[in-house]
């Protein structure tokens, strides 16, 4: 994969008829979904996904399962994500045919024209960031389009296009395509070392997150974590242009400070203190007095961070802050994000599409937490072989929060194998006595019916196809029970 190259923005309306080449993913369908909203003529292709596919066949979209030249068909633009190689039957069509390509951050550009916009970035939590500050909007009325890389638990959909003025979206700076986007408010949760197949190092990572907020409309918002070293960097190097740049978390430099963290089950409570000045319309409004409680019910610090940086973007957006703490309780989280699967023979089972080492390390810690006593048992799927490459020790290292880890073999995605770089990598990696490199997936239900124990959490991470193993082990787990 390689850093996309921005292209102009183009009009909705003069789109023509759009054609996605992979629209089952998450982000396509999303934006296919908006568009077909809006009465743009839709057509797609994928080679998985069939129930997504059938979703969007009942909005009226032309799909088809797997891919061929002639499923382009009368289309005038094909969006393609970055996860499409240059030799897809429907792309190569395109280009013979002198039709518009566009990248999926252009089309999503597309859809936020004439809407304010927010977008959230950064190496982790994006995905719930995003679902937090639609909640707390949908809550308050505001009726907002949304586009999610997940699966909003409270509407079952990843995206909708709303009869509201706002527009949530996701910003995916993994091949650098965010730069195509132009918010109102710009979030930032945190700025890591990730995606290195496609950026030389943390510098170039730096920089890019940089370009994004200089992306933020003039008058508009720049909201950036205070415990992030990397985000605080960003805000530094933003700090002539002419947007308002808040700041949230524990740190005491934060504009909206967090305090009070206090774990309750699968949920948290902590404290909110804004103590900036004029977010939202006034300029002149004084929050320095205004403390709120918040419950939310997530488990861990980072989905506390999290939801400190809804409640900010809230504050930007003209959301008073009980209002927002009231529409945070309200949240019931997003799928693959610490997501109960079932609980069987005395072991609870979640599932979290963690797939970066503080990913893994941050929802490990919050297991640690939920099992109140129990073991903690990982079952991770590494996913790129040139992350695992790169990240194999520290993947190792915050495996060893877990008291047992079980790895998988690598998710390929997008990428052809690298000799000598598989899950075992990883495994290795992990402290002496607890690793199990498990390279076929079907034996893992097996292998933690064999190890874990009533009062046990299990928890499968990855962005790969391990999400599927939550039920298997569940259903495992219960004969064990009845057969016992």
């Amino acid at each position: 994969m390689a850093l996309v190259t921005p292209v102009d923005i183009v009009p909705l309306d003069q789109l023509g008829r759009v054609h996605f080449v992979g629209i089952g993913g998450a982000g396509m369908s999303g934006i296919a979904r908006v568009m077909l909203a809006r009465g743009v003529a839709v057509s797609g292709s994928d080679s998985g996904s069939p129930g997504m596919l059938s979703e969007l066949a009942a909005l009226g979209a032309e799909v088809h399962a797997g891919h061929a030249a002639e499923h382009v068909g009368s289309a005038a633009t094909v969006v393609v994500s970055s996860a499409i190689r240059p030799g897809n039957p429907e792309l190569a069509e395109a280009r013979r045919r002198g039709l518009r390509v566009l990248p999926r951050a252009a089309a999503l550009a597309s859809i936020m024209i004439g809407r304010r916009a927010t977008a959230v970035a950064g190496t982790h939590g994006k995905t719930t960031t995003t679902s937090m500050i639609t909640t707390i909007l949908r809550e308050c009325g505001a009726d907002p389009g949304y586009v999610i890389g997940g699966v909003l638990a409270a509407t079952g959909r990843g995206a909708d296009d709303g009869a509201g003025r706002d527009l949530v979206v996701e910003a995916d700076e993994s091949d650098g395509s965010f730069l195509m986007l132009s918010p109102q408010v710009a979030v930032i949760t945190n700025v890591e070392a990730d995606h290195l197949d496609n950026y030389p190092g943390l510098a170039e990572i730096r920089a890019a997150f940089a370009a994004f907020a200089r992306r933020v409309s003039p008058g508009g918002s720049l909201i950036i974590c205070a415990d992030d070293a990397g985000a605080r960097a960003v805000a530094a190097a933003s700090a002539g242009l002419p947007i308002r740049i808040r700041s949230y978390g524990t740190s005491p430099a934060a504009g909206f400070r967090v305090s009070g963290i206090i774990p309750r089950g699968m949920g948290t409570t902590f404290t909110m203190t804004a103590i900036v000045g004029g977010p939202g319309p006034d300029p002149t409004a004084d929050f320095t007095s205004r403390t709120v409680p918040i419950t939310i019910a997530v488990p861990g610090r980072h989905n506390v961070l999290n939801a400190a940086a809804a409640f900010a973007a809230a504050a930007e957006l003209g959301i008073p802050g009980p209002q927002a703490a009231a529409a945070l309780a309200a949240y019931r989280g997003a799928q693959r994000r610490m997501e109960p699967k079932g609980t069987a023979d005395g072991v609870r089972v979640l599932d979290s599409y963690a797939h970066h080492p503080t990913e893994v390390a941050a929802d490990l810690t919050a297991a640690r937490d939920l099992a109140d006593g129990g073991r903690v048992i990982a079952v991770f799927q590494p996913h790129l072989f040139s992350r695992t490459r790169l990240f194999a020790a520290d993947f190792g290292a915050a495996l060893g929060l877990a008291d047992e880890a079980v790895v998988l073999d690598v998710y390929a995605a997008r990428e052809d194998p690298e000799p000598g770089v598989t899950g075992r990598l990883v495994a290795d990696a992990v402290p002496a006595g607890r690793p199990r490199y498990v390279p076929d997936a079907a034996q893992v239900p097996g292998v933690i019916a064999e190890i874990a124990k009533p009062g046990d959490l299990v928890l499968t991470m990855g962005a790969g196809d391990v999400t599927a193993l939550g039920p298997v082990i569940v259903a495992v787990l219960r004969a064990r029970g009845v057969h016992g």
